[in-house]
């Protein structure tokens, strides 16, 4: 089977893209990049041309994600792949591709109705350092586990679960978590050294996106930013502990468009083995808003 390599980029819908600018360079610590384009503009976090599009819209929500294949041989292969699991897609154009930086393309949606691309060949800068946006202890943490994690809407984790499985991910259920009488279930989905990539079933959620996680290399870089956060007047939805399943140190906050990010630091690698948990290890306490999560008695 043919497997998506990592989360490569996402796109966001933003209402005010020059307020976006000065949060993703002054409390994230990205590098703001202008193609020229006056409906966008790039985020880096490290030799690609981008990691996060910023398009001028009014949804205030995910546009994208972008899923990585190896190369053009798994690439044509996925086509099949998908063909055969009577999942529906379009070959984007050569413009489409040029578009997001990246030498071909899909276009797919998964069951939630979330927007998907798959791609190959992304274009990288090595000849451009990334500079961060402001000061940092270190830089963020990319490599072989991509941009990061995210958490999106599905109306049926299972059929979601199906879905990624066909784009050869694996993963299922990590946490029980006792809310009133009932028990919520998120499932994670796998495909590199990051514990997961992708997860659902957290429910309630008015947006495609709920959060995206971004890991620095340097405990310090998530302490001044926790700072810079609490200093800036913007809200903390959840105080900083750390996560059962991927060991990782963070703390989430949010955005110019309402949803959140998570800001951490420590992740352990993928088990690739089962568990389960229903507790993280310490800390964690929700805040304004916490996860986001629909209220159950």
């Amino acid at each position: 089977m043919v497997q998506v390599t990592e989360l490569g980029y996402a796109g966001f819908g933003v209402k005010r893209l020059d307020e976006w600018k000065d949060y993703a360079a002054r409390i994230l610590g990205m590098e703001v990049a202008d193609d020229g384009e006056s409906d966008r503009c790039y985020l880096r976090m490290d030799y690609w041309h981008h990691r996060i599009v910023l398009h001028q819209d009014a949804s205030d929500d995910l546009m994208y994600l972008g899923l990585r294949v190896a190369g053009p041989q798994e690439f044509d292969a996925m086509k099949g792949q998908l063909a055969n699991a009577g999942i529906k897609f379009r070959e984007g154009t050569a413009d489409e591709a040029a578009e997001r930086r990246v030498l071909e393309i899909l276009k797919l949606e998964d069951p939630g109705g979330n927007p998907l691309e798959i791609f190959h060949g992304p274009y990288v800068q090595f000849s451009k350092p990334f500079h961060p946006g402001r000061r940092m202890h270190g830089r963020f943490r990319t490599g072989t586990g991509g941009l990061g994690h995210c958490i999106i809407r599905q109306s049926d984790p299972a059929a979601a679960c199906r879905f990624y499985t066909q784009l050869g991910m694996r993963g299922g259920v990590e946490y029980k978590i006792r809310m009133g009488k009932r028990t919520l279930e998120p499932i994670f989905m796998h495909c590199n050294d990051r514990d997961h990539t992708i997860a659902f079933g957290v429910g309630g959620q008015d947006r495609r996106i709920n959060h995206v996680m971004l890991e620095v290399d340097n405990l310090d870089d998530v302490g001044m930013t926790y700072d810079l956060v609490r200093a800036s007047g913007i809200p903390i939805t959840i105080a900083p502990g750390k996560h059962s399943n991927d060991h990782m140190y963070s703390f989430y906050f949010r955005n110019p468009s309402g949803w959140i990010f998570e800001y951490g630091w420590g992740a352990r690698a993928a088990t690739h083995q089962s568990e389960y948990y229903t507790e993280d290890v310490y800390g964690h306490e929700m805040e304004a808003g916490g996860f986001d999560m629909p209220k159950v008695k």
